[in-house]
């Protein structure tokens, strides 16, 4: 779907999430909107899952909500990073926590077939190379009838730094992310039921570019491509960028646009035929808010 230039760096992106734990949750805000969009969500799918996986854990923020929205259901919390899923642990720590923490990647999870009723994953699906192993091992180990639940970015997320940053130089600066369309299809090619998409802007608002650069550091959501400038861009490269992204200001205020992806879909039954693409459903988010 990406050329090999902008598929990740697994290595780096890691490290980048390991280095953000203690300062995620200050700088989480877009992460947190989002989630809090996804989980608001449930209100209209009405489920009653008996296990629970979440996967891209991070600090435990969704894992805590959907606690408090299923405390029969035991949660696993599934993150890439070691010191993300420690932190997470003793930030939810409680007496007969239903809580339990696993290390693995989402293209390769290590649960067992047909072992979980309810995938929920915010904001991460787009830092993996291969959507199709994704969704493939989420229906792996989903229950026929088992719901998947998550939110991605899409190619205009960023789009206002990525320009700014093509006046300095042709090497990629922002980090790529697919479609939502293909996200579809990827969903379907999986053997996923009925997919429902939906797509929404989130714009959030700065008073410097150098303030953006700092909250995407400090939730380990830097730049983190295969294809990425090996040495650190130059005073003038960086103060090149910041003249040409100023072009975008509006109301004294810097835009940094975010275009986020909110999908589910189900586990057919056993037997169920595999569907084709004309099953995918796609509108705006505004219209799932109002159902």
């Amino acid at each position: 779907m990406l050329g090999e230039n902008y598929l990740i760096n697994v290595r780096h992106a890691l490290r980048a999430s390991n280095l953000a734990v203690a300062t995620y949750d200050e700088h989480a805000t877009l992460q947190r909107a989002v989630a809090d969009n996804l989980l608001e969500s449930l209100d209209v799918i009405k489920i009653t899952p008996q296990i629970i996986l979440e996967i891209g854990a991070a600090t435990g923020y969704c894992a805590n909500a959907l606690a408090q929205r299923y405390p029969r259901a035991p949660i696993l919390l599934l993150d890439y990073s070691p010191a993300m899923l420690g932190y997470a642990r003793r930030k939810l720590r409680r007496w007969r926590s239903r809580e339990r923490y696993v290390g693995g990647s989402a293209e390769k999870l290590p649960l067992a077939n047909a072992s979980i009723d309810f995938i929920f994953s915010s904001l991460t699906f787009h830092w993996c190379n291969d959507l199709d192993a994704v969704f493939a091992e989420c229906l792996r180990v989903l229950k026929p009838n088992g719901l998947l639940l998550f939110s991605s970015l899409g190619p205009d997320t960023l789009r206002e730094l990525r320009d700014a940053w093509s006046s300095v130089d042709s090497s990629p600066h922002v980090n790529m992310f697919i479609d939502m369309h293909d996200v579809g299809d990827a969903l379907i090619r999986a053997g996923f039921a009925s997919p429902i998409l939906e797509c929404d802007k989130i714009t959030v608002n700065y008073e410097r570019v150098d303030t953006l650069m700092r909250d995407l550091r400090r939730t380990g959501s830097a730049n983190s491509i295969s294809g990425r400038k090996k040495n650190f861009s130059t005073r003038r490269d960086f103060a090149q960028m910041v003249k040409t992204y100023e072009s975008f200001r509006v109301d004294s205020k810097l835009p940094a646009t975010f275009e986020v992806v909110y999908a589910h879909g189900w586990k057919p039954e056993r037997g169920s035929r595999a569907q084709d693409g004309s099953t995918v459903a796609t509108f705006p988010f505004a219209e799932l808010k109002r159902r």
